[in-house]
């Protein structure tokens, strides 16, 4: 390690907290819920700021159909290539696209006001603020990191609230990048190496209306559905005895999110339907975990034979595992976490899915680390009031930067 060089990079980025910190604001400021899902705003916006910073931004169109075909309007994804040298590509990836707001914000979600050194607003922490760490970790780089080898790509990406499938994965498919090792977003307290997978199924129960009159004469959906539910809900008691042996993870989950049906409170129903999400842990098979699941809904659908039960995958998100060739970038994004944090961090799980799926489907070893708090409940991600502490976005980025030096100059 270069002392005198670290202390540049560190110099220069507290010189650059305030512009960082406006940067993220206008990341906040601009919306990009998903659903709808209809991104394409917020990409030309950054790429626009990224370009009056100097950097190349590569706009990558998402085709419309695609687009629709994952529920989404529209998607651009944006990249930012920097080489200093040869040696290896590292992507640092982050999302734009974030969740509705909902009820309950003493904040405006658009606004992202900073009260007592926090920033509200929806994205602030997950994950828009990584789209500030990594261009500044890059900056920072550029301007104070007196490399000369490696290469960093910044991958802006819009569909992880969908799946993934049209923004990291879609760049890994078509050849429009091949990194060597990447970061995605994450917060500052840990290096996370393993996340659980996730399994969304649809179940739609099918019967036939009648007068609430004379009910017999129906199939009642929502009774067989009820069933159904007994079923998964009895099963699930189960869950808590599968537990995973990654520190981070805990037990494997099921929760029923949605569901609708009906046609009229004087009416039996008809089609009931309604999704669930099985989270599953790193040791799980999804394969198998699929399977268990259909023979759950089978076995509680018997009791109902009048009653018609399909069931469709909507999503299968692979769980993470560590890779070879990752534990060096590991290894250095850990010793300079635990220097600039002042404490020791280190590599764990979390029980959560994300795009890094993605990278380690393409053979791509990836690990998580970004701005935020300890926890997720300490950020409101993904509920009212999301904030994010500015101090952990300005340390987060120190780390990036003073990691990749190490990984290229090392």
């Amino acid at each position: 390690m270069a002392a005198p060089q670290d202390q540049a990079i560190r110099d220069w980025l507290t010189r650059q907290r305030e512009a960082q910190t406006a940067f993220l604001a206008e990341m906040v400021k601009v919306p990009s819920d998903n659903p709808p899902g209809d991104c394409t705003a917020h990409a030309e916006r950054t790429a626009a700021l990224l370009e009056g910073l100097g950097l190349v931004v590569e706009r990558h169109v998402v085709p419309e159909a695609l687009a629709r075909e994952h529920g989404m309007v529209s998607a651009t994804n944006l990249v930012v290539r920097h080489r200093f040298g040869p040696g290896p590509v590292v992507a640092l990836n982050a999302h734009g696209d974030v969740v509705p707001p909902g009820e309950g914000w003493t904040q405006d979600p658009y606004g992202a006001a900073v009260v007592d050194g926090w920033m509200y607003g929806r994205g602030a922490a997950v994950s828009k603020s990584d789209f500030a760490t990594y261009a500044w970790a890059l900056l920072a780089l550029r301007e104070a990191g007196g490399l000369s080898a490696g290469t960093v790509e910044l991958h802006l990406t819009y569909d992880e609230e969908s799946g993934g499938e049209i923004g990291p994965g879609w760049l890994l498919r078509e050849g429009i990048s091949k990194p060597d090792l990447a970061i995605g977003a994450g917060f500052s307290y840990a290096v996370t190496n393993a996340h659980n997978g996730c399994l969304h199924l649809e179940v739609q129960v099918d019967g036939r209306s009648a007068h609430a009159a004379m009910p017999f004469t129906g199939v009642d959906a929502l009774e067989a559905a009820t069933g159904l539910l007994g079923g998964l809900y009895d099963w699930r008691k189960g869950l808590a005895q599968r537990v995973s042996a990654i520190e981070g993870i805990g037990a494997a989950q099921m929760t029923v999110g949605l569901i609708k049906g009906g046609i009229n409170t004087n009416v039996v129903p008809d089609r009931v339907t309604f999704r669930l999400d099985r989270r599953m842990i790193p040791e799980e098979q999804p394969a198998a975990v699929e399977a268990e699941l259909r023979a759950v809904i089978a076995r509680a659908a018997a009791a109902f034979p009048r009653a018609t039960v399909t069931v469709r995958r909507i999503l299968l998100a692979e769980p993470l595992v560590p890779l070879p060739g990752g534990t060096r970038l590991t290894e250095r994004l850990c010793a300079r976490a635990s220097a600039v944090m002042g404490e020791a961090i280190t590599a764990k799980g979390v029980p959560l899915y994300t795009d890094a799926r993605h990278y380690a489907a393409a053979g791509v070893p990836i690990v998580l680390y970004g701005a935020g708090p300890r926890t997720i409940e300490e950020a409101n991600a993904h509920r009212a009031d999301e904030r994010l502490p500015l101090a952990d976005l300005y340390k987060a980025t120190e780390v990036v930067a003073l990691a990749l030096r190490d990984l290229f100059e090392g």
